[in-house]
């Protein structure tokens, strides 16, 4: 993070325009009438100072027609502002970070740190939006930040939490004044936050973790069931809305198998999981991970030990099939075809932040093993340290990471409006229109010009990554990685007339989890892979394509191993189409293949789809 001397707001940089020029008059009344009812003269002399200074009035009246949450700070607790204004944002961050990490805060009950750290964050918020409004800080140092106040947050929570455990008699730790040293808890900070690239109003992506050789359990029940009760305080001083807010949602489904196992893993759990059933996106995911609270130590020799799993020395060529598949299942547009900037989401739409992100994970994935230099967790040290090694164009490199800013910026500003978890730009023209004056444009077609270049940039390199390899996509995007539904797939789905998609989508996850046998090896999830998109075609074609997928489902659970089948599907597609006719269309004969999956193999013999004999041929 950059570390420099600040005095003050500096007001050289474009300020943001008043999207709505109602809402800067009004915000004017409210802050006079606030300084009306407490009499304060300090706050009386601020705001005529604000008033007449016309950068300074120019950056409020961009607050004031923006963004109604910062306006509710700015507002409502202004002496913070006030010394966020006078002093600086890098002042005000650095003593937020001190209150967030005072030893002291520890020891208070549940419902007091609950309100310092909200507290803490809607400043934190404030501080930091300033920063990034006027320009004074880069992108780096902003998302760094985020990160920064993130992980402060969640290492006081869980020294609270541990803290507690002692004096229940619960757990013993090695010393109480650091609860989480030595304590055997590991929390990994997943995704952005574990590479410190953090969102304006971000989710956290947790991964929970205990050693049970290190922690020293001592009460009646298991260090499991502590745990996950510990998790469960965790994600409630955390998340929980209160009269004073919430610190961060948090997401604990990028664990190993969410939908089967409890928020909190031990580590020998953790380890044979990746050992026998990690997929590649599970792989492309521990490239960010990092310890950012709780034990530390125990999480560095967690990740130490995934090492050979995260960064394997040799691919195989299936393997890196599927590493391309991370792409390759998304409907991508080779370029000149149109985006439209209203309502596109610029995170997982075309051109966004995530078809950057994978771009660099795909490539470390597949030439990390050998090479350690690529193995950083920043997409933007990622890109330039790809080209330096000659796998991409340096020219690419760069408009990536200039994308990259740009998108975030984007990002960052909606985010800041309603401090709302979205990445989508405003559909409604008038609403696009402010927003556009929000990023600094005169107008509309301003930025919409700047948006769309930026995501055609990314789409055109994106799109010719791997481009000899085939589209996996279908008639759509299909993605089925993560914990989460990803939008476009879902509309895929439901295109092929899938009445429940989302409960398609989860399905279809379980199987890359590998919780069946027949799914459970390597082999067998990139064969699902190569195969999903002719197999939703299949059963798409039956009378009702829901039940007929949840009824392969129920065959899937009964069979011994899958690499077979799915081969056999590969090679002759035929014998999908037979499958899914069956389930789809034939309940009794559905219903003998759930119970007696054997039965199938009577049409892998050589003359099964020849047409039957006469009578003649039977009887001579």
């Amino acid at each position: 993070m950059v570390d420099k001397a600040e005095k003050g707001i500096e007001l050289s940089n474009p300020m943001p325009l008043p999207g709505n020029m109602d809402a800067v008059a009004s915000g004017w009344d409210r802050w006079h009438d606030a300084a009306d009812r407490n009499d304060d003269k300090n706050l009386k002399s601020f705001i005529i100072k604000s008033s007449n200074e016309g950068a300074l009035k120019s950056l409020i009246d961009g607050v004031f027609g923006n963004s109604p949450f910062l306006s509710h700070t700015l507002i409502n607790d202004w002496e913070f502002t006030h010394q966020v204004f006078e002093d600086g944002p890098r002042s005000a961050f650095d003593g937020i970070i001190k209150t967030v990490s005072d030893p002291m805060l520890i020891t208070e009950d549940q419902a007091s740190i609950m309100k310092v750290l909200r507290i803490a964050r809607r400043r934190c918020a404030f501080a930091i939006a300033l920063a990034d409004l006027t320009g004074q800080w880069p992108l780096t140092e902003i998302i760094e930040a985020l990160s920064k106040f993130a992980e402060a947050s969640i290492s006081a929570a869980v020294s609270h939490l541990l803290h507690h455990g002692q004096k229940t008699g619960e757990i013993e730790l090695s010393d109480p004044s650091q609860p989480s040293c030595d304590s055997g808890f590991i929390v990994l900070g997943m995704g952005k936050l574990g590479a410190k690239e953090l969102n304006y109003s971000s989710d956290v992506d947790l991964i929970l973790l205990f050693d049970n050789e290190q922690s020293q359990y001592t009460g009646k029940r298991t260090a499991q069931e502590f745990f996950v009760r510990l998790a469960r305080d965790l994600v409630k001083i955390l998340e929980e809305r209160t009269t004073d807010g919430y610190v961060f949602r948090t997401d604990l489904r990028l664990r190993p198998d969410p939908g089967s196992t409890p928020p909190v893993l031990s580590t020998l759990a953790a380890e044979t999981y990746y050992e026998t059933a990690g997929q590649n996106w599970e792989r492309a995911a521990m490239i960010k991970a990092r310890p950012i609270a709780g034990d530390i130590e125990a999480g560095n020799s967690f990740l130490d030990y995934l090492r050979p799993f995260i960064w394997r020395r040799n691919l195989d060529f299936a393997a890196i099939e599927d590493i391309h598949s991370i792409k390759r299942q998304i409907n991508v547009h080779r370029g000149g075809s149109e985006i439209a900037v209203a309502g596109h989401n610029v995170k997982l739409g075309r051109g966004g932040i995530r078809e950057i992100e994978f771009y660099a994970q795909t490539q470390q994935l597949i030439w990390g093993g050998r090479d350690t230099t690529l193995r950083t967790k920043k997409t933007c040290d990622a890109l330039p340290l790809l080209a330096e090694a000659g796998h991409f164009a340096g020219e690419v490199a760069e408009q990536l990471e200039q994308a990259y800013e740009f998108l975030r910026r984007v990002e960052h500003r909606l985010q800041m409006i309603d401090d709302q978890q979205t990445h989508e730009v405003p559909s409604d023209s008038e609403k696009l229109e402010a927003f556009a004056k929000f990023m600094s444009f005169e107008n509309t077609e301003g930025f919409a010009q700047a948006l769309s270049k930026q995501l055609h940039t990314v789409e055109q390199h994106y799109g010719a990554l791997f481009e000899e390899s085939a589209d996996l996509s279908g008639p759509g995007t299909l993605v089925f990685t993560g914990g989460e539904d990803h939008p476009d797939t879902l509309e895929t789905l439901s295109s092929l007339g899938f009445k429940d998609p989302s409960v398609i989508s989860s399905i279809i996850r379980t199987w890359h989890h590998g919780r069946y046998r027949a799914t459970r090896s390597t082999r067998s999830k990139e064969l699902l892979t190569e195969l999903m998109p002719g197999l939703l075609m299949a059963f798409s074609q039956t009378g009702n394509p829901d039940t007929a997928l949840r009824g392969f489902d129920e065959f899937l659970q009964g069979l011994p191993a899958g690499v077979q089948l799915f081969s056999l599907f590969y090679s002759n597609p035929r014998l999908l189409e037979l499958l899914a006719e069956i389930m789809g269309g034939a309940p009794r004969i559905a219903d003998s293949l759930r119970r007696h999956p054997i039965l199938f193999d009577a049409v892998l013999t050589a003359d099964f789809f020849d047409p039957l004999p006469n009578r003649q041929k039977i009887y001579g």
